[in-house]
């Protein structure tokens, strides 16, 4: 299996290769990189595309610990990544979580970046009344692990609601472990506010609201 091993870390990755412009995939909290599977199938022919599982996720994740990280760090990590396979350039592609190490990415490596695709994502930090929530699913999690109850609001909150695949990863999700979910918490808890540094982000940006399933998503270019 294809690891990077940079930064200190393990990344896994997968990369379709060819000679097209790059894309880099990006997943958001608790998911993996498979969940672009259905993009990367409808680009691979005209596009080389990459997905990743960053830090705490899938398999790049040590189950027995995950050290302190930022999404800065996730930045660093993508961009050691594109170095790794010899990529100079690439559109950065990323949802929600992946959102946020993509446009610090930008900001920190803009030489790397060609064009964003932000998902379902925002420069700002997590609103307090919904960190407080989060904060309540959260502990009962670690504590008493991942009962049916609170796998159905996670799948609501990330997924939302009727779609047939979040059964599969409710199953992934019961394999997370306490050390990996703790800290990926804390670094989506502790973000900070970068909303007033996006003017310095000059590539073109397309930025999409993710809809339920079967309806249309919001897309809006910057």
């Amino acid at each position: 299996m294809p690891f990077a091993h940079v930064n200190g870390q393990k990344l896994y990755y997968e990369d379709t290769g060819g000679e097209g412009p790059v894309i880099v995939f990006s997943h958001g909290l608790l998911m993996d990189g498979s969940m672009f599977a259905p993009q990367v199938e409808a680009l691979r022919s005209t596009w080389r595309c990459i997905t990743w599982d960053e830090r705490g996720h899938g398999q790049t994740a040590d189950l027995a610990r995950c050290d302190p990280f930022t999404y800065y760090d996730s930045a660093n990590d993508l961009a050691a990544l594109l170095g790794h396979l010899g990529v100079r350039q690439a559109v950065l592609a990323g949802m929600s979580q992946g959102g946020y190490l993509s446009l610090r990415c930008a900001l920190t490596h803009p030489d790397l970046v060609r064009a964003l695709v932000l998902i379902n994502t925002q420069a700002l930090p997590e609103q307090p009344e919904k960190m407080a929530g989060h904060e309540v699913l959260m502990k009962a999690w670690m504590e008493n692990g991942l009962s049916d109850e609170i796998a159905g609001v996670v799948a609501h909150i990330i997924l939302g609601d009727g779609w047939a695949g979040a059964p599969q990863w409710q199953a992934k999700w019961r394999g997370f472990t306490v050390p990996n979910l703790m800290q990926c918490f804390t670094t989506l808890a502790s973000r900070d506010d970068i909303s007033d540094r996006l003017g310095a982000i000059t590539v073109p940006a397309l930025a999409t609201k993710r809809r339920p399933p079967g309806s249309a998503g919001e897309a809006v270019e910057v």
